[in-house]
């Protein structure tokens, strides 16, 4: 039992580091049109994470991983429940990758402006769609022992888009706030006023999403149950007033750091209250997919947990030496001198 309850833990932080790192990349790439006001803005805000973008990336491989390897009943299922938007997710995260790749390689205007579209499209998509899916399962899906009895179209249910759209806000504001310590000159300063613009929207969102959250979900019954659990979701909103204090008082980098806590506290806030459940059911409780009857063997829990205790931290200290590799700010000029540069 512990080690399911470790594995459950380890699910949660894998997703959670996963948005909080992947999250200011699609925030960028939603706003690459709206604060890229010329090419040259636009070169600057890819070369940004150009660098990182693909690193980030491992942590949604990990993270599926974990799926695969710890809990392989919920990974089966889950891929073919909510397969068609699990595809629709790929091609959106393949795009994304080929337009960074291939903006640059051709002057034409329209060939950049093609592609930056891609880049706005191939952010955004994946951003509503991790959001509508989880919010589908913070639900419960509609499943019993018979087997899934929705689609794709039942998956845009209220409560889903709400979702969707709370993962695009967090991320968009999370994204301007990462380009403003990132950039410089008009660029830094646009990407600072759009943060400040997009945060009283973010409010609004997450203010909804907590209160609907109580009406369509079972999410707060261990909070109900266990009340000192209620510092996660305390910490969640208190690092979001934090973006908007930080940012008033001229801190960017300290607003990104309270950004980046807010997703990891939102993101925990939905496991603690999905435990013991990985996918509830809608339905019938009965068929709900825990981490107790659908994980894997003990042996094998063991065995991926040494392998996770090696590779992970090797992982951290990659990720760590990355972006003190890249920590100063992308200017215009290096971009343009840098033949090598997106």
């Amino acid at each position: 039992m512990e080690l399911q309850i470790t594995w459950f833990i380890l699910w949660g932080v894998l997703w959670a580091v996963y948005f909080m790192l992947d999250g200011f990349v699609m925030g960028a790439g939603i706003l690459h049109n709206l604060i890229g006001k010329s090419d040259g803005d636009k070169r600057v805000m890819i070369n940004t994470i150009g660098p990182i973008w693909e690193g980030n990336e491992v942590w949604l491989v990990t993270a599926g991983g974990v799926t695969f390897a710890a809990f392989p009943t919920t990974y089966a299922l889950m891929f073919s429940y909510l397969y068609s938007a699990l595809f629709i997710l790929l091609c959106a995260l393949i795009v994304r990758g080929v337009s960074y790749e291939f903006r640059s390689k051709e002057e034409h205007p329209l060939w950049r402006k093609g592609w930056d579209t891609a880049i706005m499209v191939g952010n955004f998509l994946p951003a509503l769609l991790f959001g509508v899916a989880f919010g589908n399962i913070f639900e419960g899906l509609p499943m019993d022992a018979a087997g899934y009895h929705g689609s794709l179209l039942s998956l845009l249910n209220p409560y889903g888009l709400l979702t969707g759209l709370l993962f695009v806000s967090l991320f968009v504001v999370h994204g301007a706030l990462y380009l403003t310590v990132k950039t410089t000159g008009q660029l830094s300063t646009r990407s600072q006023a759009t943060a400040d613009n997009l945060w009283p929207g973010l409010l609004v969102v997450a203010v909804a999403f907590l209160v609907y959250t109580n009406f369509a979900t079972k999410l707060y019954d261990n909070y109900l149950a266990h009340p000192l659990l209620v510092v996660v979701p305390l910490l969640a909103v208190a690092s979001l007033l934090a973006i908007r204090i930080l940012s008033a008082k001229g801190k960017p980098l300290a607003a990104f750091a309270a950004s980046s806590l807010t997703i990891l506290m939102v993101v925990a806030t939905a496991i603690v209250g999905l435990f013991p459940n990985l996918i509830p059911s809608s339905m019938d409780p009965a068929s709900s997919l825990t981490l107790y009857n659908s994980s894997s063997s003990r042996y094998t829990l063991k065995i991926m947990l040494l392998v996770v205790g090696v590779f992970v931290p090797v992982i951290i200290c990659y990720k760590i030496w990355v972006y003190r590799i890249f920590r100063a700010p992308v200017r215009e000029e290096e971009v343009l001198a840098d033949k090598q540069a997106y």
